[in-house]
């Protein structure tokens, strides 16, 4: 496909500013990787399929997590409240343990982490994976299904972390 308009890309940052505009869904990705919790913050989560249940997300290629969370053998989606964007911010970090306190957490019924007060935990089994541009799509079956409180829930939008209003005549 794209053959047929080699030349016809967009820049980076006039990608990067239309994409701005668009409020997505935050999720914290996590995982058990040689004993070790590993996760990271991702913006690009969704529903796939019914038949069978499936989600994905992306992940940047040069993404130092992920090597330990694809090399597990199943993660955790953690759909985060409208009042967690400190948490989404703290695994969007460098450097840090993400699990360290303040992160309450507990082992899922496979192992992967799972985060407290979230809004819904989805324990994933690895399905597909596919390279697409730097990114890599990442595939997960959903073999267990926790919903806690489906309050208000944390957006990305316009590089900032907030939460949803709805509208008075909704």
């Amino acid at each position: 496909m794209t053959d047929t308009l080699p030349d016809r890309a967009v820049g980076a940052d006039s990608f990067r500013q239309a994409l701005a505009v668009h409020a997505s869904g935050v999720v914290v990705i996590t995982a058990q990787s040689d004993g070790v919790p590993v996760g990271l913050t991702a913006t690009s989560f969704s529903s796939v399929s019914l038949e069978p249940p499936l989600v994905s997300f992306y992940v940047d290629r040069s993404s130092t997590t992920w090597p330990r969370l694809g090399a597990a053998d199943h993660f955790a989606v953690n759909i985060l409240a409208g009042d967690q964007a400190d948490l989404a911010a703290r695994f969007a970090r460098k450097g840090i343990d993400r699990f360290a306190p303040p992160t309450g957490w507990r082992p899922g019924p496979l192992g992967a982490p799972l985060l407290h007060d979230v809004s819904a935990h989805l324990v994933c089994l690895p399905y597909e994976r596919v390279e697409v541009g730097d990114h890599i799509l990442v595939v997960g079956l959903v073999a267990e299904a926790e919903t806690h409180d489906p309050g208000r829930p944390l957006l990305y939008h316009q590089g900032r972390f907030g939460r949803f209003l709805a509208h008075p005549d909704s």
